[in-house]
């Protein structure tokens, strides 16, 4: 009996179709050419979505992925190159040697040394806590690199990362207790792979040794929580977007984008700048080698994307190199970062993008900006106050929830700034265009991130909701990241439920009523 009900279970899961329908070809290209018949006359805020919004467009029709991730290999192993050179320079430069006007090597060191060591603090044993995050490791693939999947079963790890394993055991007694981290296996070091960034050329990243990793984040969650203290947030990014708002309109702010941030983080520079016990502590979790198409590459970069530490250690750094130059510059104003994202005094520009070359770091000039009505930062660009932030086709467009995401973005940036509104008769007609391919009970939305339902202003009627299927995880592994995430806290928690994955299988659902309105296009037609 119970098997007769399963196949017609099974029968009836098969029979339920995809309500995240294929697009036909002739809108997939409507979608890519959105704005290429648009005349702004002359409005900056057009012109820079339309030259934007293609930008970061990959497809196999116009760069095949196989030349895109050999244009990143090659970058990053030119990139090896400069830093070898860097790690020399810093190395053998004089103390007496000016990197200022009358400011030595050794008087600018001492002072960014100084503001790192406050922000670090003493280092003790509890940051060998970590945790993990859901990305692949040298030992898991995407697929099979949940939290709780890496607690259990063969953990990679560094020879010099290994002394630390005990040390893991006595903060965390339970992980000892319950036999986590001791089926072991030594490797040499992370394994580099590219994820698409632009048209061109992918980004490389690497995947880490677990327990490197585990020991990676540890650190990574102390420097972010250390930042706070001194006024900088990794936790938001609205700081960062509100003041190059702000340097738009007034020219007190420049914003600062340096190019290949993480991969130019070299050893020399990082030795130079960290207390000696934490440098030491660092240099030993970290992967000293990559494997790279076949063969293992010993690094002169410091750390790369992927290493749990990376995006607060640059944070740090970034931090105190700004601070002693507007000390030495006398330079007054305010300083902030998020990563390689930096807010400084417009005034101190030149100096901070001479600075930061001597350390090895390279500003990216098409996106740098001191002089002028523009400025970018974290995602945020703004021309005269006015935000013209874009929006992105990064993909093909190839079913309903891709046509639903860019006509959402569409008209939330139709809404973004006020100056927009002689703009809005066309980007009506625009969005209709788009709106008119979305079934219409699939109207209504009011949060324009999704892509699930259209923002319009009408009533909702159903929603598109991604089957979701929960991961059979291991019962060890949940408990060991529930007791992992709170085992330093008073108050007890409750473990979470298990995790689930989504997919592009989609269905119908009826929609939750009495939600917001969304803006409305001027004379724009209600359902």
């Amino acid at each position: 009996m119970h098997k007769q009900n399963d196949k017609r279970k099974g029968k009836s899961r098969i029979k339920h179709s995809n309500a995240n329908t294929r697009l036909p070809e002739s809108s997939t290209i409507a979608i890519r050419e959105l704005l290429s018949s648009w005349d702004g006359q002359g409005s900056f805020s057009v012109s820079y979505l339309q030259e934007q919004y293609l930008s970061k467009f990959c497809s196999p029709d116009l760069v095949p992925p196989g030349l895109r991730r050999s244009a990143a290999i090659s970058k990053w192993l030119q990139t090896e190159k400069v830093n070898r050179h860097t790690n020399l320079v810093i190395r053998g430069r004089d103390r007496g040697y000016n990197i200022l006007p009358r400011v030595s090597w050794y008087a600018f060191l001492g002072f960014a040394q100084r503001i790192i060591e406050s922000v670090l603090g003493p280092l003790s044993n509890e940051v060998v806590v970590g945790s993990f995050s859901g990305g692949a490791s040298t030992s898991r693939r995407r697929a099979s690199s949940s939290s709780a999947e890496k607690f259990v079963g063969q953990a990679d790890l560094t020879g010099a990362a290994s002394p630390y394993v005990d040390l893991i055991h006595r903060e965390v007694p339970l992980l000892r207790q319950l036999g986590i981290f001791y089926d072991l296996r030594e490797v040499i070091g992370a394994e580099l792979f590219t994820v698409p960034k632009k048209t061109d050329i992918d980004r490389c990243a690497c995947k880490e040794p677990d327990i490197n990793m585990y020991l990676q984040k540890g650190v990574g969650d102390h420097i972010r929580r250390r930042l706070r203290r001194f006024g900088i947030n990794l936790n938001d990014q609205s700081v960062n977007r509100r003041l190059a708002h702000s340097g738009s309109l007034d020219d007190s702010l420049a914003t600062l984008d340096l190019s290949s941030a993480s991969d130019t983080i070299t050893i020399s520079c990082v030795e130079a700048l960290l207390p000696r016990n934490w440098f030491l502590y660092l240099n030993d979790i970290r992967s000293q080698y990559v494997w790279v198409d076949g063969r293992y590459h010993r690094t002169d970069m410091f750390s790369s994307m992927g290493n749990g530490f990376t995006f607060e250690l640059e944070s740090l750094i970034f931090y105190a190199l700004m601070r002693a130059t507007s000390y030495f510059e006398n330079c007054r104003g305010v300083i902030s970062v998020y990563g390689d994202d930096l807010i400084i005094p417009s005034g101190m520009a030149d100096s901070a993008i001479w600075v930061l070359s001597q350390f090895g770091f390279t500003v990216n000039e098409s996106k740098s900006f001191s002089t002028g009505p523009f400025r970018e930062s974290c995602g945020g660009h703004y021309h005269l106050g006015e935000d013209v932030t874009p929006f992105y086709l990064k993909r093909p467009a190839e079913r309903l929830t891709d046509l639903i995401r860019v006509a959402n973005q569409l008209r939330r940036w139709a809404f973004a700034d006020p100056a927009r509104q002689y703009e809005l008769p066309f980007l009506y007609n625009v969005w209709k265009q788009l709106a008119d391919l979305v079934p219409r009970d699939l109207w209504g939305g009011y949060d324009y991130s999704v892509d699930t339902q259209l923002v319009a202003p009408t009533a909702p009627r159903n929603v598109l909701v991604r089957v979701q299927e929960s991961k059979d995880l291991p019962d060890l592994g949940l408990y060991s990241v529930w007791h992992n995430s709170y085992w330093n806290r008073s108050s007890a928690a409750q473990p979470s439920s298990r995790p689930t994955s989504t997919s592009n299988f989609c269905r119908r659902r009826r929609a939750k009523r009495g939600a917001p309105a969304c803006r409305d296009f001027f004379h724009e037609e209600l359902v």
